[in-house]
């Protein structure tokens, strides 16, 4: 009778929903207060309090400002990213909280949504059905894919008390089931409890903090500097070295608490200064306009982070079924005993006394049947069926389903005489035949080479199944789960980029070479293990024939964490795919998760990023995304503190060769603007370039600055730094403008032309820095937009940014000044080139 309504209300109340519960989602706010934990926001947040404690010491408010404005944006951005793409994947789940199921209660038969199962229901099992709690059979015999739970793809049948599990798919068959075990008690809920754990830190991340604490250093040591350079000018130098002077001076508290506090105020400025404020925005900016163009390739990414990692895994372990496979198994052709092939239905149907058999075979003894579209059944009978394309006309009189330990089915058709068709293994069919039928429907005596050539076709991961007629054998059905297109492309793309690729299967170790020959994965040396043997092996001995693995057989889920752990042990940066629940605890541990777009929403809840397409190749294109935001960072870095080091070193020197604040607060306020915001959002749209696929991955503990941006970065900053002095100091160049006004308007001009051509050298490692300036339209906006703004400021800004319109001459001095940071540059690169360096970000 099933449960009634009293029972039911009873039943959730005790043993709670069918509902499995998920971390509780992160408001809006908490995920923005959350985001100010990145480690160089922490620094800005510690440079701000800083700030706010001399803000009324120091008039330079607009750093003050400067910097709320950076964190702000920095962290709004990267929550509204965030935000946005875990409502994008809530939608994606939506549809598997919709399936419904047919449940008893009250005596009747009612579909209601899996949600609504409890404890104790009893629910009615079809073909193509859903199993929405885990429960046991109390009437009836199913086939049921449990390759969602277990990772293998052979269905299993089901019998009187069988467990069946929350997730499985009913093949074929009909049952009724008592639920046992509803929501988190479930095998599917357990595993999704279990992932509820705090995530490893991303590579970036790492990266990041260790950023952080080199800018920290260098901020600190400038800002001691700074001060002691101005302490030493003000006390020392104005004093002309004279000892009674400096006495004097130094006895004065009054004056000297107003410089050492003056001192400390420059202190932060230095640290402010050094810290670059735009990374953060930039870092958000350029991992979620990214994250829009990948969900254009069939990538949705889940956690921003993932994309940068994803471009420096080292190793990926992939599953074959449904990645590298199409996941739904095809009949290729069928092969006669004379040794005859047809790959398809058309080219059999001209000989009609045969293809009158093999119709009869395919359709009436098969488990699936066609009504609009083909339903019902197993993997195999369906593909068998959609093969031939008929429907079932046929009088059967007697059945024998599919026996695992018969390993056949039969059944006897009444069609003009009675047909005995039998369909099963090769070695069981063939070995009651002494015959088979030609082409033409004629019998002829079967040989023993015949026989022999199946192991031929099974080495090639073809699955062979035989048919015979009345003890007359009609021909073996050739099955395999073809290869997808896109697989080939896309591991010689990740291959090319110097990725390792491992197949884990659950076919046997004969079948998986096979299908990694023919994928271009396996090659004779390569090491392929089953496991069995990899039980038999410690992780030590493990990591030591790591790089040469190829493929794992007969795999386990529980093989697919351990080679995790091993991996990230060695140091590699590990991506892992998987669609199914057992594969959920692997794809969390791992450095980047790639769940299926048709996977379980466990699989989907623990990894990083979601493959909509289920395709390799769309997986090859993540890691050429991940390497390009790699890239674009560390561009605008070296952009960035090259600008901050000549800011840096006026500040230090300044003082010692008559130079002090030579641009006012407010066209420090533009400059600050230029160097951070506008800047972060040009170099966010840097081009995905194939050549990016050809360089090794990042090492997980590789320093986000290497030797090519800190000799950029020094070269290039101490040279505009001299460019600069030189400016100022000399009297050949202030000959050129009209008073002190023009000049100083110049310098303005000069500092800022000076960051936009800079800007041209950071973005390529390459000669040409015109080299694939048109696939970053932004960036060609945004400068030209600061151009603009630069000459209205010069022409029109007054007295506000302290400039008057430059004429013609003054105008054309100050850009070829500032042009001299392009052949400058040129020449370090050309230099690179000449004695061979590695050169590149």
């Amino acid at each position: 009778m099933g449960l009634s309504d009293k029972e039911v209300i009873e039943s959730r109340k005790k043993y709670g929903s069918n509902v499995i519960s998920s971390k509780k989602k992160e408001s809006f706010i908490q995920k923005y207060i959350a985001s100010l934990g990145d480690p160089i926001i922490r620094i800005l947040i510690i440079a701000l309090a800083i700030r706010v404690i001399f803000l009324f010491k120091d008039s330079s408010w607009y750093e003050t400002v400067g910097i709320v404005i950076a964190i702000f944006i920095a962290s709004f951005i990267s929550t509204l990213s965030e935000y946005g793409s875990e409502k994008a994947f809530e939608k994606l789940q939506e549809e598997s909280s919709k399936i419904k199921c047919l449940c008893k209660r009250n005596n009747k038969e009612i579909l209601i949504n899996i949600d609504e199962l409890v404890k104790g229901d009893i629910v009615i099992l079809n073909s193509g059905d859903k199993i929405g709690a885990d429960g046991v059979i109390i009437r009836g015999n199913v086939s049921i894919d449990e390759s969602s739970i277990t990772g293998e793809s052979k269905e299993v049948e089901k019998g009187f008390n069988d467990k069946v599990f929350r997730g499985t798919v009913v093949y074929n068959g009909e049952a009724i089931i008592k639920v046992t075990d509803v929501g988190n008690n479930t095998m599917m809920g357990s595993i999704a409890t279990e992932l509820q754990t705090k995530t490893i830190d991303s590579p970036l991340k790492i990266r990041l903090f260790k950023l952080a604490k080199l800018i920290s250093y260098i901020g600190y040591t400038c800002a001691f500097l700074v001060s002691i350079s101005y302490l030493f000018s003000v006390i020392v130098i104005n004093n002309n070295f004279d000892t009674v002077l400096i006495k004097k001076f130094i006895t004065n508290y009054p004056i000297l608490i107003g410089h050492i506090l003056y001192a400390l105020t420059l202190c932060v400025t230095s640290i402010v200064v050094c810290v670059p404020e735009g990374l953060p925005m930039m870092i958000t900016l350029v991992l979620s306009s990214n994250m829009k163009k990948m969900l254009k390739n069939n990538v949705l990414v889940r956690k921003l982070t993932g994309i940068e990692t994803a471009g420096n895994i080292n190793i990926l372990f992939t599953d074959k079924t449904g990645t590298l496979t199409k996941g739904n198994l095809e009949v290729i052709g069928i092969k006669l005993g004379n040794g005859m092939e047809f790959s398809n239905k058309n080219s059999i149907i001209k000989y009609n006394k045969f293809y009158k058999l093999l119709k009869m075979s395919f359709v009436a003894n098969n488990s699936s049947f066609k009504d609009k579209k083909i339903i019902g059944g197993n993997s195999t009978d369906r593909a068998i069926l959609k093969f031939i394309d008929e429907e079932n006309n046929y009088n059967v009189i007697d059945k024998e389903p599919f026996d695992s330990s018969k390993k056949y089915s039969k059944v006897i058709v009444d069609d003009d005489k009675k047909y005995t068709l039998i369909k099963g293994s090769p070695e069981v069919i063939l070995e009651r035949c002494r015959y088979y039928y030609d082409e033409y429907g004629n019998i002829n005596s079967l040989s023993l080479s015949f026989i022999n050539q199946i192991s031929k076709l099974t080495s090639k991961g073809i699955r062979v199944l035989a048919c015979m007629v009345n003890d007359i054998f009609l021909c073996l059905i050739l099955i395999k789960d073809d290869i997808k297109k896109e697989t080939k492309e896309g591991l010689e793309l990740i291959s090319k980029a110097h990725v390792s690729t491992i197949m884990i299967t659950g076919d046997n170790r004969e079948t998986a070479i096979s299908i990694g020959k023919e994928i271009g994965l396996y090659s004779i040396g390569d090491i392929v293990l089953t496991s069995d043997d990899l039980s038999e092996i410690n992780d030590i001995d493990l990591g030591k024939i790591l790089p040469k693995i190829k493929i794992i057989a007969r795999a386990k889920p529980s093989d697919k964490s351990r080679l995790v752990k091993v991996s990230q042990d060695l140091g590699y940066v590990v991506g892992m795919t998987g669609d199914g629940v057992n594969d959920a605890p692997a794809l969390k541990k791992a450095d980047v998760g790639f769940s299926m777009g048709s996977g379980t929403e466990v699989a989907k809840e623990a990894s990083d990023i979601v493959i909509l397409d289920d395709n390799l190749l769309s997986i090859s294109k993540a890691i050429l995304y991940g390497r390009t935001i790699f890239k674009s960072i560390r561009k605008f870095i070296i952009f960035q503190l090259t600008v901050n080091l000549c800011a840096v070193c006026l500040s230090i020197i300044g003082p010692f060769i008559g130079v002090e604040s030579p641009v006012t607060v407010i066209q420090m306020l533009w400059i600050n603007m230029v160097m951070d915001t506008l800047a972060g959002l040009a170099f966010s749209y840097e081009p995905a370039l194939s050549e990016y696929m050809d360089e090794y991955p990042k090492k997980k503990n590789e320093s986000i600055i290497n030797g090519y941006m800190i000799g950029e970065i020094i070269f290039t900053g101490f040279y505009s730094f001299l460019l600069c002095v030189f400016y100022l100091k000399s009297s050949l160049i202030r000959s050129f403008f009209r008073d002190y006004d023009y000049f100083m308007t110049g310098f303005f001009g000069l500092f800022i032309f000076i960051s936009i051509f800079n800007a041209f050298n950071a973005r390529t490692h390459r000669l040409n820095i015109f080299a694939n300036i048109r696939s970053n339209k932004v960036f060609l906006l945004i400068i030209l937009f600061i151009t603009l703004v630069q000459v209205i400021l010069i022409y029109y800004g007054g007295n506000l940014f302290r400039t008057i319109g430059l004429d013609v001459k003054e105008f054309l001095i100050m850009i070829l000044l500032s042009l001299s940071v392009i052949p400058i540059d040129f020449l370090r690169k050309s230099v690179l080139r000449f004695y061979g360096k590695k050169y590149g970000v």
